[in-house]
């Protein structure tokens, strides 16, 4: 009766994928965790002293890791905040009233994805020396020293902006299939709201999960972006541990290894606020 059934297939065949799933997690685990215990390793023995943690104590105390570590943090947060305004307003815009350009508006989105970043950037140190050397005698010139302040170089933000443009637009994309904009936003205006109100009391609320996917992705391309940085003659922190590891072998380890666990618990902060905000 169960051979006819079929309930010993049913109950073979679910046992089998929980084997699976479990040699691919185990599998995976040891993927990531071998490399980095083996780094953790490196950075606290040393045949002469044996284990110390003698290089996490001088973390602090090292010369630019503060510095380059906030130099960082602020370019992503200023990086979030522009991509973000430009490109959703942007996307509801074609969306709403030019569908037609939708196609148009993904290609140049995504046409950072197929330009190697070392071209990208030669491109900008040539703009910039031939700007300066154009806009000298125009009221402009000021404006383009500003942007290369290396307290806080304005200039890494738009590169910025420009690299993560295709994931941003591929979350934002993802999240607005979801939803009904059309819909909402005639709803919306009919009852009185502002653009800004549709704009960040109905569209933002529901697009939750795919700012914060957007977020994810830009706070991890920069803290750990080095080329663009690095070119331009700029030293934010993954510049910094390159620049340390020269000298400080076990140092370095060490800082990138809490690198990757604050890019963790900032990433876990920022899902736990927006898991936060979606339960309300």
């Amino acid at each position: 009766m169960a051979a006819l059934t079929g309930l010993e297939r049913v109950s073979g065949g679910s046992a089998r994928p929980r084997v699976w799933r479990g040699v691919v997690f185990l599998l995976g685990a040891a993927y990531f965790l071998i490399p980095l215990g083996a780094s953790f390793w490196y950075t606290v023995y040393t045949p002469v002293e044996g284990v110390s943690l003698s290089a996490y104590g001088e973390l602090l105390t090292a010369d630019g890791f503060v510095r380059s570590l906030l130099l960082s943090l602020g370019l992503a947060a200023a990086t979030i905040v522009l991509v973000l305004l430009l490109s959703l307003p942007a996307m509801l815009a074609v969306r709403l009233f030019a569908p037609r350009l939708g196609l148009v508006m993904e290609v140049l989105c995504t046409l950072p994805l197929v330009v190697p970043p070392i071209t990208f950037v030669a491109g900008m140190g040539t703009s910039l020396r031939v700007g300066t050397d154009v806009l000298a005698p125009t009221p402009f010139w000021g404006t383009i020293i500003a942007v290369q302040d290396p307290g806080f170089p304005v200039v890494l933000v738009l590169a910025y902006v420009v690299l993560v443009l295709p994931f941003v637009y591929r979350s934002l994309d993802a999240g607005l299939r979801t939803m009904d904009v059309r819909t909402l936003v005639e709803a919306a205006r009919n009852l009185g709201a502002s653009w800004p109100q549709v704009l960040f009391r109905v569209v933002v609320p529901n697009l939750r999960s795919a700012l914060a996917s957007a977020s994810f992705l830009t706070l991890a391309l920069v803290l750990g972006e080095y080329t663009v940085a690095s070119l331009l003659g700029y030293a934010p922190f993954a510049v910094w541990i390159v620049t340390v590891s020269g000298s400080e072998g076990q140092l370095s380890v060490a800082v990138s290894i809490l690198s990757l666990l604050l890019i963790w618990l900032l990433l876990l902060a920022v899902s736990t606020v927006f898991g936060r905000e979606k339960q309300k």
